[in-house]
């Protein structure tokens, strides 16, 4: 399998389609990995560069203690990939824990960064912080089996949780969640006692469009919108049926999205 060694940690990673393309780096949720995005490979790679990797802590990249896990750290263990790759600037595809990422390499690496798309995200500090660590604390002690349906309901959308049209994405998400172990905790520790970077967002100079599930449970539109209003020339769209996890619960509304945002971009140099 395919990794890279930077920034003190060595990242799994998915390198598809020509390698002279614009890239598009693709990264994920909490719990999830980069097969999150297979629908956006599959409907991308014929023309652009496609990366997708995982987490250090999780999926197949590197674990580290939890105070190595933190949203600044995995900030620029992404530049450094970027960097060592060579494929700058990037438009950099971000979905929750991805999209607090892509905020903060947008806000500080502008030079890394030809656009962002940030879906099911916040700047803002963490609203629930006291239900994720009963959370947090119960995956740490007992794994993922007593914290299931929570994490689903954080997860998941009304519609894929009840929809039986969508329940293969409702079991294949189900089937993931359960392989994750306790040391899962630790990563999931930093979404809840993050900072913020509100004030960060008017410094943001390139193309962002921000993505909002209708029926998201973790971050509602608001705290989309509230990206939006703070990034110069931001764009906000809405997602309907669809909760917190875009890329798998509605991934052609999510392509969709993409080439519009891709095609007005001005052409790579």
């Amino acid at each position: 399998m395919p990794t890279i060694s930077v920034n003190g940690t060595t990242l799994h990673y998915l390198d598809e389609g020509p390698r002279d393309a614009p890239a598009i780096v693709f990264s994920p949720s909490m719990f999830f990995d980069g097969r999150m995005f297979a629908a956006q490979a599959e409907a991308f790679s014929d023309r652009y560069r496609v990366i997708r990797y995982d987490h250090r802590g999780q999926g197949e990249s590197a674990r580290h203690p939890r105070e190595q896990l933190d949203m600044d750290t995995l900030t620029d263990d992404v530049a450094a990939m970027i960097e060592s790759l060579g494929i700058a600037p990037v438009t950099f595809v971000g979905n929750s824990m991805g999209g607090f990422v892509g905020l903060r390499l947008a806000a500080r690496r502008p030079e890394l960064v030809r656009s962002l798309v940030a879906m099911g995200t916040s700047a803002d500090v963490e609203e629930q912080a006291e239900a994720m660590d009963e959370l947090i604390a119960a995956l740490s002690e007992h794994g993922m089996e007593p914290v299931l349906d929570g994490v689903l309901q954080f997860m998941m959308g009304d519609t894929t949780l009840t929809d039986p049209s969508r329940a293969e994405i409702l079991a294949d998400v189900t089937a993931m969640l359960r392989s994750r172990t306790p040391e899962y905790a630790d990563a999931a520790w930093h979404i809840a006692h993050r900072k913020g970077i509100l004030d960060e967002l008017p410094g943001i100079t390139v193309p962002v469009l921000v993505v909002a599930g209708t029926e998201d449970h973790t971050y509602p539109p608001p705290k989309s919108r509230q990206i939006a209003e703070l990034i110069p020339g931001a764009r906000l769209e809405y997602m309907e049926r669809t909760g917190h996890v875009h890329a798998k619960e509605n991934p052609e509304a999510v392509n969709a999205l993409l080439e519009q945002h891709l095609a007005a971009l001005p052409a790579a140099v």
